[in-house]
């Protein structure tokens, strides 16, 4: 992974770095945040940055935003109250860790940055079959298409494909063509010259060169408008891009992999996607399988996000009662394994004694698996259908939607992705609707872990 540090603190923050390039991270320094946005902008690139707390957090946060640069800020600092550290978690960093550094700590740290790379927990034939597959056409360059449903782990598997690669020690780096407006996602994907447009202060590298020598992944690539497609289909063609704004070709040496969520076939028929560009990115499909398709897979995975957990939030639990076991296995699970490990988080904070029971694992009523043979009590709703109807009697639609979508938003402790797909809805809609309710004043479920450090460390002291 590759560590950005901003800052000085009498070379504490060095110190720090060499801890991190001991565990293996590729680390680089620079001493003020306008030197780090600059870095940032010629596609250098980092997975992480260390930022001390007394560097403006706020404007450089605030500067990444407008340029869409997405990296977890961790801050740091020495001898930093409880309210500069809080106030740090507040205007947007993940965490914040104590100077002089500790080598467990910042081991911890690289580990939840990098987990995502590594969490692959399975034991099911389907699973099995997929990872073979991932793994035998993982050397070659050709283009992958990793099809299925939204939290399945499509990105994992793009990851695993990339590890796996003759480009393993270079660039892995993904774009969510769902969450970028049409407009920005060109630059994002291709960069700008300055000037290019409103907003370009300055010449951005894009993604593309960004990932030059390694791996781009284009996360939910059937959100990406059509005329897009044509500019990032001669990108694949011709292995050159054009900077918006900009008059010279650039060469790109890139291994292309794609996720969709959606039947792109279908999408062709429809008009939604270019056929062209569909069979140059279908060069090899993987479909990877619904968790309620790969039911051996919900224990080994539960368990993983159990010590995961556990271990950050410094509770000894020591597995799952059977009551708890036979609920998730049971459960239908539409939000996939993302649903899942909300779920078990969710049971880690709220679990009484040395296991987690069923109680604390709160799952929705009435989605049990649609395997005969796991259905033993039939979910019987106390509610008629016409009480149902009563109760909304008198309320407008738009009000039933947004308490449905902030239901469902606090279910999902605050995870968009998780709650879109439960939904039914597109990850755009969810965002635009809830853009309307925080315009009325209304309050949006934040991501419950984010929030809980920031009021953790309004209560405690920090030394």
């Amino acid at each position: 992974m590759r560590l950005l540090i901003v800052g000085n603190l009498k070379g504490y923050m060095s110190q720090a770095g060499k801890i991190a390039l001991d565990r293996g991270a590729n680390v680089s320094h620079v001493l003020q945040h306008e030197d780090a946005l600059n870095a940032l902008r010629r596609g250098e690139g980092a997975d992480l940055i260390f930022l001390d707390v007394n560097e403006n957090v706020e404007t450089f946060i605030n500067s990444l935003k407008q340029e869409r640069i997405t990296v977890p800020i961790i801050t740091c600092g020495i001898n930093v109250t409880s309210a500069l550290a809080s106030k740090s978690i507040e205007l947007g960093a993940t965490d914040y860790i104590p100077l002089p550094p500790d080598p467990n700590l910042i081991a911890a740290v690289l580990e939840a940055v990098t987990e995502k790379d590594k969490s692959l927990a399975y034991r099911d034939p389907n699973m099995v079959q997929v990872l073979n597959l991932a793994k035998r056409i993982a050397p070659s360059n050709a283009s992958v298409l990793i099809t299925g449903e939204s939290g399945t782990g499509k990105e994992v598997i793009a990851n695993y494909i990339h590890q796996h690669s003759k480009r393993a020690q270079k660039k892995f780096i993904s774009v969510n063509c769902a969450a970028i407006p049409e407009n920005l996602l060109e630059s994002e994907l291709f960069g700008h010259e300055k000037g290019a447009f409103t907003g370009a202060v300055a010449r951005r590298i894009g993604k593309f060169e960004e990932a030059n020598g390694g791996t781009l992944l284009l996360d939910e690539i059937s959100e990406m408008h059509p005329r897009l497609q044509a500019k990032l289909l001669r990108a694949i063609q011709e292995r050159e891009i054009d900077r918006v704004g900009g008059n010279t070709p650039i060469k790109v040496d890139i291994r292309l992999l794609a996720t969709s969520n959606r039947n792109l076939q279908e999408a062709v028929k429809e008009g939604d996607f270019r056929e062209d560009l569909y069979f140059r990115l279908n060069v090899v499909n993987i479909n990877l399988p619904a968790l309620r398709d790969r039911p051996q897979d919900i224990l080994v995975i539960a368990e993983h996000f159990l010590d995961k957990y556990a271990r950050a939030n410094h509770i000894s639990l020591e597995g799952f009662t059977p009551d708890a076991i036979k609920t998730l296995e049971q459960y239908h699970w539409p939000g996939n394994v993302r649903e899942l490990e909300n779920a078990i988080h969710r049971s880690v904070l709220l679990a009484h004694g040395p296991t987690v029971d069923s109680a604390a694992i709160m799952l929705p009523q009435g989605k049990a698996s649609h395997a005969p043979e796991a259905i033993k009590e039939p979910f019987v709703n106390p509610s008629t259908p016409e009480e149902n109807a009563a109760s909304l009697v008198g309320r407008t639609v738009s009000e039933v939607e947004q308490e449905l979508i902030l239901g469902t938003l606090n279910h999902c402790l605050g995870n968009r992705t998780q709650a879109a797909n439960i939904l039914g809805i597109s990850i755009r809609t969810l965002r635009n609707k809830l853009k309307i309710y925080t315009e009325e004043g209304i309050h949006i479920p934040a991501t419950q872990e984010h929030a809980a450090r920031a009021a953790n460390y309004k209560q405690q002291g920090i030394k």
